[in-house]
């Protein structure tokens, strides 16, 4: 018998040395279902300055935290290849987890998080947020709903901040591949590739990549370029990078595509807390007299990673824990997502199209 939750349910953050545990917290508290009430990080400057700005408990390691702390869920943090390993630790004594993507440094060691979840009976996440963005639920429904036609092409573009970034938050790791996985395909191209899945329930069957290096000092590539062929047909160009310029607005160069057999959909992500529109042109019936048509979106500025995206990903991770239902991300989509990954570095290597886990 599983045992009853308390309310709101106890959280500990597992990792300082990452973008992202900061820029949660907002999320975190203003979540009623959820209370972080410690944190488990080696470098004893990040854990004090976070147990000082937060007002919780700081623990050298995991293990010490788990044993001295009542904890029921736990978000992890960790340097990718650190990731599966604690997430076994945590599953194993039953806490639900939200590993950030793309939450290890292969596929095998994602499907040790998801085998372990599935032993223990945990609830499993991870940080595929964009599929709470307003914009790209109607995005997937003008497509589920086949108003521009079978999906014959698509585009992705990500470019996001510098390497420097990750120098400055603490977080070099990200630019050694033993402990990252690689460079932006690893980090930023899966958050297109999920979404790309999740919009055209479809999988991704081959693909073909190329990476480029421009820095001279890690062992990461700074672009990479990949096209992916799904099951159903449809090809997607992903054009991924840590270079876009610095003066570019939110230093984020963001695009999303569709080219349908009646139509296309455009969209450039405004991020957070901006006005968003959704592009469509299209000869589908539905849309006579009026074949192009812009959508706006009045998005609300909410503090916290990815703002309202975020907070819906970190809510709908407490609701599922609470109900026992999957969570709207499963571990199985961030398998599915470095299997495709990995495939586009094999192919890099390989100079060929490669079968994505055939």
């Amino acid at each position: 018998m599983k045992k009853p939750l308390s309310s709101p349910l106890r959280l500990a953050i597992v990792g300082l040395g990452h973008l992202h545990p900061r820029s949660y917290m907002p999320h975190f508290q203003s979540v009623p279902d959820l209370r972080v009430v410690a944190v488990a990080e080696a470098d004893p400057s990040l854990r004090e300055a976070f147990g000082k700005d937060f007002g919780v408990r700081g623990f050298a390691t995991l293990e010490e935290l788990l044993d001295r702390e009542k904890i029921e869920a736990a978000a992890i943090f960790l340097p990718h290849a650190d990731c599966p390993a604690a997430a076994e630790h945590c599953a194993a004594r039953g806490i639900h987890l939200m590993v950030e993507k793309p939450m290890a440094a292969s596929a095998d060691g994602a499907r040790k998080i998801v085998n372990a979840a599935r032993r223990a009976g945990v609830t499993l996440t991870t940080g595929y947020a964009w599929r709470f963005h307003p914009v790209a639920r109607e995005f997937k429904r003008i497509l589920t709903e086949g108003l521009v036609g079978r999906v014959v092409g698509a585009e992705g573009r990500c470019a996001a901040g510098r390497l420097q970034r990750y120098l400055d938050g603490h977080s070099s790791w990200m630019l050694r591949k033993a402990q990252s996985g690689g460079g932006p395909m690893y980090n930023l191209g899966v958050h297109w590739i999920d979404l790309f899945r999740w919009m055209f329930e479809d999988e991704v069957a081959e693909v073909s990549g190329r990476n480029v290096k421009v820095n001279t000092e890690y062992d990461i590539e700074d672009n990479s370029f990949a096209h992916l062929r799904f099951r159903g047909g449809a090809l997607a160009a992903l054009d991924i990078s840590y270079t876009v310029p610095d003066a570019f607005p939110y230093g984020r160069d963001l695009y999303l595509a569709v080219r349908g057999t009646q139509g296309a959909i455009h969209w450039a992500p405004a991020f957070e807390g901006q006005k968003d529109s959704l592009f469509v042109c299209s000869d589908h019936p539905a849309f006579a007299g009026i074949p192009r048509n812009t959508r706006e979106f009045e998005l609300q500025p909410t503090p916290g990673y990815v703002g309202f995206m975020g907070r819906a990903y970190v809510r709908a991770f407490a609701e599922a824990v609470r109900s026992g239902r999957p969570p709207p991300v499963t571990g199985d989509d961030g398998v599915a997502a470095l299997d495709v990954v990995e495939a586009i570095y094999r192919s890099d290597a390989e100079k060929r199209w490669i079968p994505v886990n055939p």
